[in-house]
């Protein structure tokens, strides 16, 4: 248990450093939108399904629809 919680907290490390460097915002969000969904699968491992579904519902899905629909109504890549 400890060595998979270990695990997805550094997947959850290495996608929001990922996000930090991508040029391109649609893979930035898509970046930041795997952090929300290790973090909601942690939530789950600790004994919190609740706050897991909140966090995948809103910080996953919601807020990515979001970030996709400015994006595309602006500019796609960093300059």
């Amino acid at each position: 248990m400890i060595f998979l919680v270990a695990l997805l907290v550094l997947l959850m490390l290495a996608a929001a450093v990922a996000a930090l460097f991508f040029k391109d915002l649609i893979n930035a969000v898509i970046a930041a939108c795997m952090v929300s969904l290790i973090a909601s699968i942690l939530f789950y491992l600790l004994q919190a399904p609740d706050v897991a579904m909140a966090e995948a519902s809103i910080g996953a899905a919601l807020v990515a629809a979001v970030f996709i629909i400015a994006i595309r109504r602006t500019k796609r890549y960093e300059e």
